[in-house]
């Protein structure tokens, strides 16, 4: 049956980061998100939810918020919306959402923190995709499902390469990691290229492991012994534990190849309930990484999500 809940409030604004207004009606658009919304596009955050009991206990503080003040599309009473893992999936009439992201980072020109001083937001607020559109209106019953256990892995590939960000290379290590995982089977929800600074890196493992809710995230160089590779220090300092066997047995398949992968320094470790997986940074030595470990990943991934059996039993 799933959680059942009630649309107190529907509301959208014509700019971005100004305060939302409630609406008799949204029209929701498959892709896309509420028609005259400031935050519609194709991107994954198309409809922003916040729980009518954030907001009450918020207002219990003195702030005195009212409907779409936080920036929410959807107010909801009656389901703890922030504990929903991503992929859930919220019906409310014809309408189809699934969650995408959990939280966010509040941007400088929030209108309710210049306001009040906070923001719950980027706390308790989370995103959806539409899957299918219609109409929803104050007072419309919404239900939520929890994702199903077999669905596909989310993956993200990211590629570390100061020349790459810069432009004056070609970044062809990660398009092969998302050729692999595509043909693994992998849904990829994000492909990124930063420069070698281990704080950007940091950030969007933060970002990926716990408002994306990544069940892969694989990255690609800033591995090696030059002054600018850290990828293996930025990941480590994400980390919750460590999972060694991965980049171990990559090293020594690796070394079966070449005896220079004994200078490879990535790490493998596990944030919540994201695997990271460090790479060699050239298009080759990805392809050769994950061929040795994909077919044995998908048992550990299934374990961090709750699917399989112990492996000591």
């Amino acid at each position: 049956m799933g959680l059942r809940g009630t649309v107190r409030a529907v509301c959208i604004s014509p700019a971005k980061g100004t305060e939302k207004k409630p609406v008799e009606k949204g029209v929701f658009i498959s892709g896309f998100g509420i028609e005259n919304d400031a935050h519609a596009g194709s991107g994954h955050r198309q409809v922003s939810l916040l729980s009518c009991e954030s907001v009450e206990k918020f207002n219990r503080r003195g702030a005195g918020v009212t409907d779409g003040a936080f920036g929410e599309n959807l107010l909801v009473e009656g389901i703890d919306l922030k504990t929903l893992p991503v992929g859930s999936v919220l019906k409310a009439g014809t309408v189809v959402l699934r969650t995408t992201q959990i939280g966010k980072d509040c941007h400088s020109s929030c209108a309710i923190r210049r306001r009040t001083g906070d923001c719950i937001m980027p706390r308790e607020g989370i995103f959806a995709e539409v899957l299918e559109g219609g109409e929803i209106r104050p007072g419309d019953a919404v239900t939520a499902h929890l994702p199903d256990p077999e669905r596909p892995f989310r993956a993200a590939v990211i590629t570390l390469s100061d020349k790459g960000y810069r432009g004056e290379r070609k970044d062809e290590s990660g398009p092969a990691a998302v050729e692999m995982l595509k043909g693994a089977g992998y849904e990829i929800i994000g492909t990124i290229l930063l420069p070698d600074e281990p704080e950007m890196l940091k950030k969007e493992l933060y970002r990926l492991a716990d408002q994306r809710q990544a069940d892969l995230v694989v990255t690609s160089g800033g591995t090696g012994f030059s002054p600018r590779d850290r990828t293996p220090e930025a990941t480590l300092a994400v980390a919750d534990r460590n999972a060694p066997g991965i980049a171990e047995y990559i090293r020594m398949k690796s070394m079966e190849i070449t005896d220079r992968a004994m200078l490879g320094r990535g790490v493998s470790v596990i944030r919540k309930g994201t695997l990271i997986v460090n790479l060699p940074g050239s298009p080759k030595a990805v392809k050769e990484s994950l061929g040795f470990i994909l077919n044995t990943l998908e048992h550990g991934l299934k374990t961090l999500r709750g699917g399989a059996a112990e492996c000591g039993r």
